[in-house]
């Protein structure tokens, strides 16, 4: 089964170009990364003994990041001038990303390469996040089911009549939905995904889990 899910998820993710070292504020567009929060503490977060996985925290579609994107690939860990946030900047972010440390990870790698400071990257980050409605239906969800990942697209579709569907994707991670990700202009409007973006996970059974 461990063999099967592999090949499928290479079949629907395969490897894409990435840059490090390129040049702050010089990039084609956005991508808005919605992780389900559930499926990333089945995968990683109860290993880890993550606080955002406890009973009751109600973690739904939480902020990855904000992704600066090449029309084909991304930059990251672009050389800047710019400080590192503050313990407080990052602990502002907890509860749309989940965690400090994730905050903190996304500002070294994206963040940098946006050609904004710590601080206006974060409130862009949150905007962009508050912009998108994630649907409720999903969030009511009491019990774990298996459907096709397009279900998930259609649901964002559904409450996001701006969107439509080459200018989201779904992913897929050891059998699970892992993602929402949603392609915006720099000036946070929707827009077409790059080809190496758009391509949506297949899986017709898909794990997706209700939220704790």
């Amino acid at each position: 089964m461990r063999n099967i899910v592999m090949a499928a998820l290479m079949a629907v993710c395969p490897a894409m170009s990435m840059a490090e070292g390129d040049r702050a504020g010089e990039f084609d567009y956005y991508v808005l990364s919605l992780s389900w929060t559930p499926s990333w503490c089945a995968i990683e977060g109860d290993d880890r003994g993550s606080p955002q996985c406890d009973a009751g925290q109600g973690y739904g579609f939480t902020l990855h990041g904000l992704w600066p994107q090449y029309d084909n690939g991304w930059p990251s860990y672009c050389p800047t001038v710019e400080p590192m946030p503050t313990r407080r900047m990052t602990g502002e972010m907890v509860d749309i990303m989940g965690s400090s440390g994730l905050a903190w990870h996304q500002w070294r790698k994206h963040g940098v390469c946006t050609g904004l400071d710590a601080a206006d990257y974060y409130a862009l980050s949150r905007f962009a996040y508050d912009s998108v409605t994630r649907p409720d239906l999903l969030r009511r969800l009491d019990r774990e089911v298996r459907l096709p990942a397009t279900v998930i697209e259609e649901a964002f579709l559904e409450v996001n009549p701006d969107l439509s569907a080459d200018m989201l994707t779904v992913t897929c991670r050891a059998g699970r939905v892992q993602e929402v990700r949603l392609c915006l202009t720099r000036d946070m409007q929707p827009r077409v995904c790059g080809e190496d973006v758009i391509r949506d996970c297949t899986l017709d059974q898909a794990i997706f889990s209700p939220m704790r």
